[in-house]
């Protein structure tokens, strides 16, 4: 499919801005959508007034209150914001493609659909909602389902951890292991699904442009690590030690339980429909992924 003009929404935040940039690379024109004003952005408030732009080809939504912010008490307030920025944002969107001549309809959700022990999840695993991210994913996955009857092909995007270094957990984590402070997160053995920035930007921008793409796809990378096995991997590639590991008593302490069993918890999945579609990968295993990471800053 021809790309004409594609709507982000939550295109300031640390995904959005690289699908941003990948697009501008390809000549692709673009509004983003966000709360701050600036050169081809338009405000939620524009899109619930005047809806989206005419020769809208597709649009994406990666919109989202940063969950992990530590600056962040975890409050019903804060709560209630998290929820708002995904399901409103989606809500909004889903409404404003159903008039348009747009094809494509592609949105972001998380792993925690998924409940962390050692099942193995594909696309085709059903979960019940067992926590409020599961709920909040649950929701948020139904925030954009379209009319039966419409004509415009969507997608749903699970992501897992989004490895970049210009935000994300590299951010936080990219000093104290500089200094040799880093260390697993609890024990290390729970699972870390995760996704190099690039090749999740990669899926979306694959999302609308191929015809046959449609439905939940597994937003992770094919290679299955758990927390220790990352920090080795990214301690190696910087030549650090990483001894000291994380507590979860203090994790709790910082973000709340429950927001901390982010961190603490994780779960098994593999893309079997993103291998399936032929989808290529840039970084499908964990030494290269965090090997471009730290390159890129030497």
């Amino acid at each position: 499919m021809a790309l004409k003009h594609v709507v982000i929404g939550g295109g300031t935040g640390f995904v959005g801005t690289q699908i941003i940039n990948s697009l501008s690379r390809k000549g692709v024109s673009f509004t983003c959508i966000s709360r701050m004003p600036g050169p081809g952005r338009m405000s939620w408030h524009d899109l619930e007034c005047y809806g989206l732009p005419d020769n809208t080809t597709a649009v994406i939504n990666v919109a989202g209150q940063n969950i992990l912010d530590p600056k962040q008490r975890w409050s019903e307030g804060f709560k209630q914001n998290v929820i708002n920025s995904r399901v409103k944002t989606t809500q909004s969107l889903a409404k404003a493609i159903i008039n348009t001549k747009a094809k494509a309809f592609v949105t972001i959700s998380g792993v925690a659909y998924y409940k962390p022990n050692d099942t193995e999840y594909t696309e085709e695993s059903k979960c019940e909602k067992y926590d409020f991210l599961s709920e909040l994913c649950h929701r948020w996955e139904a925030a954009a389902q379209l009319p039966k009857d419409s004509d415009i092909r969507q997608t749903t995007i699970r992501s897992g951890v989004v490895l970049g270094r210009d935000g994300g957990m590299i951010k936080q984590i990219y000093l104290p292991f500089f200094f040799g402070l880093g260390g697993p997160i609890g024990n290390g053995k729970q699972y870390m699904p995760w996704i190099h920035v690039t090749d999740l930007v990669n899926m979306f921008i694959f999302s609308i442009k191929n015809e046959n793409v449609h439905g939940i796809l597994n937003g992770v990378a094919p290679q299955i690590v758990t927390n220790g096995e990352f920090t080795k991997a990214f301690a190696s590639v910087m030549q650090r030690p990483a001894l000291i590991p994380v507590p979860p008593i203090i994790l709790n302490s910082l973000f709340n339980k429950e927001r901390a069993k982010i961190m603490l918890e994780g779960q098994k999945v593999i893309p079997k429909r993103v291998k399936d579609l032929r989808f290529e990968y840039q970084y499908p295993d964990i030494n290269t992924a965090c090997a471009e990471l730290v390159n890129k800053n030497t």
